[in-house]
């Protein structure tokens, strides 16, 4: 099952031959209708029709075929009808315009003072008279599937290519998560040899104050190996404190869970209706786990691997919002 974009462009025409119906006409005049589809990135399906007077009619129809073809989107939908007579001016043939000047001596036996048809009126009244909406139900509906075919494509090409970006994203961070994995136990393992080194120090100066002051304890207890014991001890619970403190495992496991499970998401050919909401829902939980990671951060590669991290995600949101 293809994964659509919110974004497309579509449009069409459909030529229409009428049989001739008014003395004007010495063939059938052709009317032309237009069909034009845009779509953008909405939350919801959000239609919008700009459609020729002759053709408003139509809008609950042609709203209807979009709602069974499309989920979300913000959508106009463009359409006009243009006769091949009027576009070219068509000039009254010798009967209308007799029959026009019959018309108006009979209307002057009556009303003496009217006005005299003008060019432009003679014009009007020339025109060829449009077919009534029900025989242009079937053509409509016709050329508007098939402008609803041409969109769908188009979003599918879009939504090919930002599903390829997406995972190529998706590597990037997963590659990201597995590079910060080693490096917590690296900076566990330094703070407590810095812890132990600092507590040494002191305890050691402070164990050569004891003993230039005071005589050993009884019992031959030595106080250096006291003071060294003590040092160690309160530097493991330091340690310990500390990798408490910056311990990413479940964020990491998080992070690894969320991209594996927008992997599949993209990658499935089963058909996810709520696919775009809810990759959505994934980018929130990444970007709180990104967050998380960096606040945890006590090294300059651990804040440059969530600086990557939020970039990538911020990345990966804005291709979201644009997927049905």
């Amino acid at each position: 099952m293809p994964i659509y974009s919110m974004t497309g462009y579509a449009s069409a025409q459909s030529s229409i031959s009428q049989e001739p119906e008014t003395a004007a006409a010495t063939s059938g005049p052709t009317l032309r209708i237009g069909l034009e589809i845009r779509s953008v990135n909405s939350r919801f399906l959000d239609l919008s029709f700009k459609l020729q007077d002759d053709l408003r009619e139509f809008e609950p129809l042609l709203r209807e075929l979009l709602n069974t073809k499309l989920k979300r989107g913000k959508v106009e939908v463009k359409a006009s009808l243009v006769s091949s007579e009027v576009s070219s001016v068509a000039e009254p043939s010798p009967k209308l315009l007799q029959r026009l000047a019959r018309l108006e001596d009979n209307v002057r036996a009556w009303l003496p003072n009217v006005s005299p048809l003008s060019v432009a009126e003679i014009m009007r009244l020339s025109a060829p008279i449009l077919p009534p909406g029900a025989e242009l139900v079937q053509p409509i509906t016709k050329l508007f599937n098939e402008t609803i075919e041409h969109l769908l494509s188009a979003r599918a090409k879009e939504g090919a290519r930002l599903v390829a970006s997406m995972l190529e994203r998706v590597a990037q961070l997963k590659a990201l998560t597995e590079k910060v994995t080693p490096i917590v136990p690296q900076l566990v393992e330094q703070q407590r040899l810095r812890f132990i080194e600092r507590f040494s120090e002191a305890l050691g100066i402070t164990g050569a104050t004891v003993l230039s002051g005071n005589s050993p304890k009884a019992g031959g207890e030595n106080p250096d190996h006291t003071l060294s014991q003590a040092a160690q001890d309160r530097a493991l619970t330091e340690a310990a404190n500390f990798a408490i403190r910056i311990d990413v495992a479940e964020e990491l496991t998080r992070l690894s869970s969320h991209l594996i499970e927008i992997e599949q998401l993209l990658s499935s050919k089963k058909n996810n209706e709520s696919l775009g909401k809810r990759l959505d829902f994934l980018i929130q939980e990444l970007h709180r786990e990104a967050n998380t990671l960096g606040s945890k951060s006590t090294s300059l590669e651990l804040t440059k691997i969530g600086v990557d991290m939020k970039v990538l995600i911020e990345q990966l949101r804005e291709q979201v919002q644009n997927i049905e």
